[in-house]
């Protein structure tokens, strides 16, 4: 069995353009990796694909964009042989942390190596984005801007270390409902350019003072848990707090590790899934 990491992301800045010709809407968003990974087992067989998952929520069919992926591949590259893919999921089920697209991205480079297709990133992220659009971040991880629908990937510098605590209401929000209700004249846009000057800088305040998603506030608008997340976040005493992707997730930086388990015992109180993790914002090495 082989295994490969598949860790989650946050979004730091997450700005709508417009809504392309091809339906898609044009993005400009800052991700970065958090060490909350799922972990991908690959194991090669005679034919067809299979999943095999812990977690109940997780299709094991076509709807899987892990399937996506080995489908993808198998296509592409004329593979005979099949392969089996256990997902041990860590990272919360349609959550806006890109646990499905990580998934993905990580069953696209252990294939690469079970295969010995020997593809370069670039070649890897190019294929992801042909299953999702953070597919593409997912593939090189680390620190990035992402433009176009989310597959023009251009990598930044690492955060500044600090603690990222991340919080999941029992919900479940659409993303296309989000992108359905969202408004680019109305919205409150991120300063984007402010949040890559931060980050070259190295500069944990500024990052703290330019978080932003444009999404955030047509998802509290639906879903008054988000924001009731976020007010004790923040009363708990985390430095900035955000909601992640289109959500429900939110997430909370803290640079002094005595604040974690007061911040953590807080949100347990109301929250089930709560995860205390450090930020990696570091591309990793293709193996």
């Amino acid at each position: 069995m082989l295994y490969v990491k598949a860790p989650a992301k946050i979004n730091l800045t997450l700005d709508v353009l417009h809504k392309r010709s091809d339906n898609y809407h044009e993005v400009e968003m800052i991700m970065t990796t958090v060490d909350l990974a799922d972990r991908i087992g690959l194991m090669g067989t005679a034919s067809g694909i299979h999943i095999r998952s812990d977690d109940r929520f997780v299709p094991n069919d076509s709807r899987n964009l892990a399937y996506q992926a080995a489908e993808l591949i198998k296509n592409t590259f004329g593979i005979k042989t099949g392969v089996i893919i256990s997902l041990e999921k860590q990272i919360p089920v349609a959550a806006g942390l890109a646990g499905g697209s990580s998934d993905a991205a990580a069953t696209l480079k252990g294939l690469n190596r079970l295969w010995q297709l020997n593809l370069s990133l670039d070649e890897l992220a190019e294929l992801g984005a042909k299953i999702g659009s953070d597919v593409s971040f997912c593939v090189y991880g680390g620190t990035a801007l992402a433009t176009g629908r989310g597959e023009i990937i251009e990598a930044l510098p690492a955060p500044p270390h600090c603690w990222v605590i991340l919080a999941k209401p029992t919900i479940g929000v659409s993303t296309a409902e989000v992108y359905g209700a969202f408004n680019p004249e109305t919205a409150d846009h991120p300063d984007t350019q402010a949040m890559i000057e931060a980050l070259h800088a190295g500069d944990y305040e500024a990052m703290c003072d330019n978080l932003g998603n444009a999404l955030e506030s047509v998802t509290l608008g639906m879903h008054p848990e988000v924001q009731q997340i976020k007010d004790h976040m923040k009363k708990f005493g985390a430095d900035a707090v955000l909601m992640s992707g289109s959500g429900p997730t939110v997430f909370g930086l803290v640079q002094q590790e005595a604040r974690i388990s007061r911040i953590y015992n807080g949100l347990r109180g109301f929250c089930s899934e709560v995860y205390a993790v450090r930020m990696i914002g570091e591309r990793e090495i293709l193996a």
